[in-house]
């Protein structure tokens, strides 16, 4: 009987969602364990204006990761709505932080000054990026374009959008206070990202357990005309997906700008969106739509970080980076294939017979 239950605890525990991203979290930092145990070291410094700063691979991870596990909230839903993915998500931040440092600058690229609070730049970029996201929520939700097709358009024009919003000019922004929001505020030495990235996680959190945003979202991705006959509307679930990820696009625009204070176009927040995608499969989200776990998302864009703060560690070329990641796509979209899923039950079943067949002998 104790043999049974211990059978039965270690196939939950493989089946548990959350078991692809921390069993992938873990080899990595075995990894690096072995490799260079220094890999989890954090001191205690100061940076140039005299303030506390923590610094190590893990703050990084930490740090980096955050814009990233942001992204991978709204990912998710646009993933388990629509059944596809939105790889714009780059180009968007890219024109969130052009709205931004234009507000903040004003006609003056050089601007000693704020032309306007922060918050209202930010606001006017969560206006801006939802309408972006709102757009691609109509031509994926009404006009039925699939995803990756209709999110193509900001893929190649986003980044001609944000610069022509700055007359392709390079705005800085000279007050102090801007940068608090990417780096750290004076007496607190653990990033600001982190924080920002914890409140996202909060209110995503009370959205989901208090409003039926998760069921419906996952209602549409399932069977969209099932949703449909139980009197939900699938259009507009759909787009709102795609414009809660505008949001999410929105707070990353704002840490981008706010860590250098500027903008480089081409290569603001750079590839991004694949590593959001990747977040989400590796948190066993099916990347067909359906059921999702947003915490297992969130917990493998942290992973993804790891995985790009070791590589950088070992001197990789960030050029290589995208191939090694590719390898870790080309895995997982494989493992979820319901062909490979198929066989892998069928040989469990087996496996199980067998040993049963073999205890009643």
């Amino acid at each position: 009987m104790e043999r049974i239950k211990s059978k039965i605890g270690v196939s939950n525990i493989f089946r548990n969602q959350m078991f692809i991203p921390v069993a992938a979290l873990m080899i990595i930092f075995l990894f690096n364990l072995i490799a260079d145990p220094s890999f989890f070291k954090v001191t205690l410094g100061y940076n140039s204006a005299g303030d506390p700063l923590l610094s190590g691979y893990l703050i990084t991870i930490l740090d980096y990761g955050s814009e990233l596990a942001i992204l991978a909230i709204g990912m998710t839903l646009v993933t388990s709505a629509s059944g596809g993915q939105d790889i714009s998500v780059g180009a968007a931040i890219a024109i969130a932080g052009s709205v931004i440092l234009r507000i903040l600058c004003g006609s003056n690229s050089r601007s000693e000054e704020l032309q306007a609070p922060i918050i209202v730049a930010f606001l006017a970029a969560c206006v801006v990026a939802a309408l972006f996201g709102a757009f691609n929520g109509v031509l994926v939700a009404i006009f039925k374009i699939q995803p990756m097709v209709a999110t193509l358009i900001l893929y190649t024009a986003g980044r001609s959008i944000a610069a022509w919003i700055n007359n392709n000019e390079l705005p800085i922004v000279n007050d102090v206070r801007f940068t608090y929001f990417g780096g750290i505020i004076p007496g607190i030495p653990i990033p600001v990202p982190f924080f920002i990235a914890a409140i996202c996680v909060l209110i995503i959190f009370l959205v989901l357990k208090f409003t039926t945003l998760g069921l419906y979202t996952q209602a549409v991705g399932i069977n969209e005309r099932a949703a449909k006959l139980n009197g939900l509307n699938p259009v507009v679930i759909k787009i709102l997906a795609f414009v809660i990820l505008g949001l999410c696009v929105a707070v990353c625009g704002l840490i981008k700008t706010s860590r250098l204070s500027t903008i480089n176009y081409s290569v603001i927040a750079k590839d991004i969106e694949m590593d959001a995608i990747l977040a989400v499969a590796l948190g066993g989200n099916a990347l067909g739509g359906g059921k999702f776990n947003m915490w297992a998302s969130i917990l493998g864009a942290y992973v993804i970080q790891a995985l790009t703060t070791t590589l950088y560690k070992f001197n990789v070329n960030s050029s290589a980076l995208p191939a090694y990641k590719a390898v870790v796509v080309i895995i997982l979209v494989v493992a979820s294939a319901p062909v490979v899923r198929e066989k892998v039950r069928e040989i469990m079943k087996k496996f199980k017979s067998d040993n049963a067949v073999k205890e009643v002998a």
